[in-house]
């Protein structure tokens, strides 16, 4: 999905930071991105050799020649997937910026409306179809929601022609092939017309924005037409959104997390995916509900700071990382699950976050890994990207100067570096 293509826990931290750079931080020299234009130029006629030496790869696994003339005849060189593929923005949005869209009043409304209808409607048994699965019916229009805006945005680009465009790009060949060989055989099923076959750039497709390879596992035909249709079909796209969860590892009758408080004495160096255990330890060392209230029974569960130790703090389960199976960035499970639990009559974020915080851009974030080197807190090769090393390193350094070792990496943790 859009969306599945990403995945682990807390090194998907980077997916919610970052603010705007400071101007004295050393910059990082770029290449100016090519236009879509110079790429459509340079590549048009070596694109028509590809999908030449793709379609005989094809034929050799079971495609047969009328999918192929569908697919191909037409084909058209996307160069905007490239420019979009290529694409390293220099800054990212924090996790508060995101879910104030992602989870904004109007989503939440528009989604309680949403929720309402399918209930009443005569084709769509959503209930029937969250009892099915044992997946709530606010957690798939949730991600509804947050993937397509219930379905009025799905994407405008042909399937075929983006995954055709990455595959002969070659950055992500191999992955771009199989997602290309996935959708033929979608074509050569007749689950759905080459025409109406479209998505994102990135050959996610669909009101739930489906991988090629995770609709053939996991897309369900829920209304009885003989096609499995997540473009079209309501009762088919939640029920594979349900599918996909239930075989991903979802736990019925279990919530996702809640929000928690932290003991004073709290080690944030524990915040991390790795350390799990269950709620009822979590307790025994101070953790408790905004409430008062009993932490819920979970089994397997961690310590979510997205935003470091001044921000709110989650504590989360199984079904959290079920979620991350469908997109793997921290900032997209935590609005599907927040969006969720508002449409099932649920609180707010009680924690406010800092939003005053100076974050690091990536080019400052590869100035940090630098500094943290040369200082002798090994966080990895630097690269501009938060992965388990780097906060590795940062929670190191933060050790030496007696702070909150949270791993969250800031503008003032690189002054002092520097």
């Amino acid at each position: 999905m859009g969306s599945m293509q990403k995945r682990t826990l807390f090194p998907a931290l980077l997916a919610v930071l970052v603010l705007a750079g400071c101007a004295a931080t050393p910059p990082v020299e770029t290449t100016a991105p090519a236009s879509a234009e110079s790429i459509e130029a340079e590549h048009s006629q070596k694109f028509a050799r590809w999908v030449a030496e793709f379609s005989t790869s094809a034929r050799a696994a079971g495609i047969d020649e009328a999918t192929l003339h569908i697919a191909f005849d037409n084909v058209r060189f996307v160069p905007s997937a490239i420019v979009s593929d290529r694409a390293q923005p220099e800054l990212t949005r924090p996790v508060w910026d995101y879910l104030d869209s992602a989870v904004s009043p109007r989503r939440i409304a528009w989604g309680e409306a949403k929720l309402q209808q399918l209930r009443s409607a005569a084709n769509v048994d959503v209930e029937a179809i969250a009892a099915r699965y044992g997946v709530p019916a606010e957690v798939l229009v949730a991600i509804w929601g947050i993937e397509s805006n219930y379905g009025s945005n799905i994407g405008d680009i042909p399937t075929i022609d983006a995954l055709a465009t990455l595959g002969f790009e070659g950055r992500r060949e191999e992955w771009a092939r199989g997602q290309l060989l996935a959708a033929l055989k979608i074509l050569q099923n007749r689950d759905i017309d080459r025409a109406q076959m479209i998505g994102s750039w990135a050959g996610a497709m669909g009101q739930t924005q489906f991988l090629p390879s995770a609709f053939l596992a996991y897309a369900v035909d829920a209304d009885g037409d003989g096609r499995r249709d997540i473009w079209g079909s309501v009762p088919d796209v939640m029920a594979s959104t349900a599918n996909f969860l239930a075989r991903s590892g979802w736990q019925t009758g279990q919530p996702w997390g809640l929000e928690v408080r932290l003991p004073t004495s709290f080690d944030y160096a524990r915040a991390d995916a790795d350390v799990r255990q269950p709620s009822a330890q979590w307790a025994d060392e101070g953790v408790q509900t905004l409430i008062g209230a009993p932490l819920p029974a979970l089994l397997e569960s961690s310590i979510l700071l997205p935003a470091g130790a001044r921000g709110p703090a989650f504590l989360v389960g199984p079904n959290f990382r079920t979620i991350l199976r469908y997109n793997n960035a921290t900032s997209y499970a935590l609005a599907v699950n927040l969006l969720a639990q508002r449409l099932a009559g649920g609180t707010v974020v009680q924690v406010p976050w800092p939003r005053d915080l100076q974050l690091l851009s990536r080019s400052q974030l590869l100035a940090l890994q630098t500094a943290l080197n040369a200082r002798g807190f090994d966080s990895g090769t630097p690269d501009g990207m938060l992965g388990p090393a780097t906060q590795r390193g940062v929670r190191q350094y933060q050790r030496s100067l007696g702070l909150a070792a949270d791993g969250y990496p800031t503008l003032d943790l690189l002054q002092r570096l520097q």
